[in-house]
């Protein structure tokens, strides 16, 4: 070969790296913020908040970006995080599984296997900071470059402490820390996007995972007590009765009326496991209150990594996200939980923003689920995921928020602690109803349109048109004249859950209407 040919030879391998180089400068960093047992009325950016809650910081994201009005991400703490980590659904995530005490669990990395760690092979930096309930093994050095955790499943004496005294884990070393949770984070979260623990040549992901609001909900000192007055409407169902709705809801009513007419929290035993909320007796208006107390530190340093993103000039070329992994009802329907397959209970907030290559201050009607987001963080970094995902493209939702055409259904599934294969047979009636005494089901939105289905033989299906009722107080699958939209949607729901590999397709338990030959 002549000299001018290794010259071109060597020109264009020069310009192949430098394209390289390029590219991997050009892609953005991700900033994935997660809060914990957040319903969407908590953020004033939300139309359906109290007109007295203010989250400043979280409404300036929005306003530079895309808001979703309804997010499913899960319908409790631990499957939110596995679809994430795994871009599946729960009936897809193979080998997790909870194992000792509780909230002691497990997975099999080689089954089980994460997407950052395909990320950092790409020629990501890669970093989780907060909140771990997805398995004892955090992933650190495997999946994450860098990590700050409160692994709640390899310490489960400490997995009540959301807020204060905490044992977090510095890169595989434990220490106890004190201080506000929340405030924690977030400083730990602003060392790194200063440069600390990580490569500043890479681009990053963080994942950072706040374990508020989550109980027991205890607000920053400085906010507590700032709502104090503060009123809330109380939803019309907090009471009862639900003569058209399934039957668990008895069982997870949560609240009474007291002698002055309002609502109290209902005096029930607790289980030594369950962390949640407030304390019996506590009046509707003082629990609203506490919980938006709450928010206000997470809204506080959202401002900050936001200004941290700004002072560092990354923020033009980062994309923020900012969600929850599920909602709470606040008395909607009688509840005081997460879990059930009804808005205020699991749906969450969702806030895309990148405004140097989507919209700003735009809505979106149409639902999306965990897998499609982690399907989007994949497509905007660049990264090929080497296994199934179930991952809707949203790309173009994103791109028209407002007007996209779109006819494509979204699932989510619930299936109790159980996971992966184990979901493919039908449970004893213990597991069916494990998590907060609501079963297992299957939740489709088309649409306007919410379908539940329910895995216990014989319970009502329930369809709701989410446009005319928001609050999911008529249930239209028992109606006559809706029996043609439930066959429709009850047909989408089975071609989704075979998308999606779901084992337990074939054997699902018949409903009330099926018995009755509908």
């Amino acid at each position: 070969m002549t000299y001018s040919n290794w010259y071109c030879v060597l020109f264009f391998l020069l310009a192949c790296v430098s394209a390289n180089d390029i590219n991997a400068a050009e892609r953005p960093n991700i900033l994935f913020i997660f809060s914990d047992d957040q319903n969407f009325n908590t953020l004033s950016c939300y139309p359906e908040s109290p007109d007295w809650v203010q989250t400043p910081n979280i409404d300036a994201l929005a306003k530079q970006g895309v808001r979703f009005e309804r997010t499913y991400l899960g319908a409790w703490c631990m499957p939110s995080r596995a679809s994430f980590l795994t871009g599946r659904l729960q009936h897809g995530v193979q080998s997790m599984r909870m194992e000792g005490k509780y909230p002691g669990s497990t997975y099999d990395p080689t089954q089980c296997r994460f997407w950052p760690s395909v990320f950092r092979a790409s020629g990501y930096h890669t970093a989780h900071i907060g909140k771990w309930h997805t398995g004892v093994d955090t992933g650190n050095g495997r999946d994450w470059d860098h990590q700050i955790v409160w692994n709640r499943p390899a310490h489960p004496e400490n997995a009540g402490h959301y807020f204060y005294d905490q044992i977090v884990t510095f890169n595989g070393d434990d220490r106890r820390v004190e201080g506000y949770s929340t405030d924690n984070y977030t400083d730990w979260a602003v060392d790194y996007i200063k440069g600390e623990q990580r490569d500043t040549e890479k681009p990053w992901y963080l994942w950072l995972c706040y374990g508020a609001i989550h109980g027991p909900t205890t607000p920053a000192d400085r906010h507590e007590g700032a709502l104090m007055g503060k009123e809330a409407d109380v939803p019309v169902d907090i009471f009862g009765p639900w003569p058209d709705k399934p039957q668990y809801l008895e069982k997870t009513s949560s609240w009474q009326q007291g002698p002055d007419g309002k609502p109290y929290r209902q005096k029930k035993k607790l289980k030594a496991s369950n962390f949640n909320t407030n304390t019996a007796g506590q009046g509707y208006q003082d629990w609203v209150e506490q919980y938006n107390e709450c928010v206000m530190a997470i809204d506080e340093g959202v401002g900050r990594l936001i200004e941290t993103l700004r002072q560092t000039g990354q923020l033009e070329n980062t994309l923020i996200v900012y969600a929850a992994d599920q909602g709470f009802a606040l008395g909607q329907h009688g509840m005081n939980n997460k879990v059930a397959p009804y808005d205020a209970a699991m749906a969450s907030p969702l806030i895309v923003s990148h405004p140097a290559t989507l919209p700003v201050d735009a809505v979106c009607s149409q639902p999306v689920n965990a897998p499609d987001i982690v399907r989007f963080f994949c497509t905007t970094a660049g990264v090929d995921v080497p296994w199934r995902t179930d991952g809707r493209d949203i790309r173009p939702l994103l791109a028209d928020p407002e007007t996209a055409q779109w006819d494509q259904p979204m699932i989510m599934t619930h299936t109790g602690r159980c996971y992966g294969s184990d979901t493919d047979s039908q449970p004893d009636k213990a597991a069916l109803y494990q998590v907060g005494n609501i079963p297992w089901y299957v939740m489709l939105r088309d649409g306007k349109y919410k379908y539940v289905r329910y895995l216990v033989e014989g319970e009502v299906e329930e369809i709701y048109n989410l446009d005319a009722d928001p609050e999911e107080l008529s249930n239209l699958a028992i109606q006559a004249d809706f029996q043609s939209l439930l066959l429709s949607l009850r047909k989408k729901a089975i071609i989704e859950l075979r998308r999606t590999h779901a084992g337990f397709v074939d054997t699902m338990p018949k409903t009330a209407a099926m018995k009755r030959g509908g």
